[in-house]
């Protein structure tokens, strides 16, 4: 799965020692070994828990990593809860942007690309604590259109182990993809293991997604996914 990003990663940040023993002391380990590229998609899974967020951002900040990911655009018109979300990286949700909020990361993504700056989202496909049919397409849209690696991340209360090591260079091929996908998560267990969805797109979600590097005459249309990415 790594093969197209050979070790040693180029962006190599540094993290907070306090956040790390914090961790530590908790029972959890980190296996992190840097990032291959300036931009990129971090997929969370499983996510069956409000402790999943609490770990998530002490692992962000032991491994120095910044993360953007979108939080309800009511939520920063409150002014303390506003200031807290935005210093953790979050940024509001535009639903009425140009092909939803996968358009609106796609955007982020490729004007990073064009200056050259660091930019990775943090996403959990699965939209919910609560098991589901499955995950939201919104995290292969985005990976796949904006042309950047998807870090698989294992959030691993069984063997209390955060792991961000397997990066994918998306294909195309959803049904490939996504089976690639399955077996990197085989084995890891959520805070509540039988909330964990199954790793398998949402019928209601395209079987195929275009790939705008495969379209040289005619301009592809932005997805018009409305829901949470």
């Amino acid at each position: 799965m790594n093969v197209a990003f050979p070790l040693p990663h180029p962006v190599q940040p540094r993290g907070s020692r306090l956040a790390s023993a914090i961790l530590k002391s908790a029972g959890w380990e980190l296996h992190f070994e840097g990032l291959p590229t300036l931009q990129g998609v971090f997929v969370v899974y499983p996510h069956t828990s409000n402790w999943d967020f609490v770990v998530a951002v002490l692992a962000k900040w032991a491994l120095g990593v910044q993360v953007i990911f979108w939080g309800k655009d009511s939520l920063f018109t409150i002014p303390l809860l506003g200031r807290w979300l935005r210093w953790l990286g979050a940024i509001p949700a535009v639903r009425d942007a140009p092909g939803g909020l996968v358009g609106q990361a796609i955007a982020a993504l490729q004007q990073a690309q064009r200056l050259q700056r660091y930019c990775w989202l943090g996403l959990a496909p699965e939209g919910t604590r609560k098991r589901s049919a499955g995950w939201r397409s919104g995290f292969y849209q985005t990976a796949l259109r904006a042309h950047v690696p998807l870090c698989l991340v294992h959030l691993d209360y069984a063997k209390h182990r955060v792991v961000a090591t397997h990066f994918l260079r998306l294909s195309g091929d959803t049904a490939q993809d996504m089976s690639t996908i399955a077996a990197c998560f085989v084995g890891v267990q959520g805070y509540r293991p039988h909330a964990a969805s199954p790793i398998t797109l949402l019928r209601s979600e395209p079987a195929s997604v275009p790939d705008d590097r495969a379209k040289t005459t005619r301009p592809t249309p932005r997805p018009g996914d409305n829901s949470r990415v």
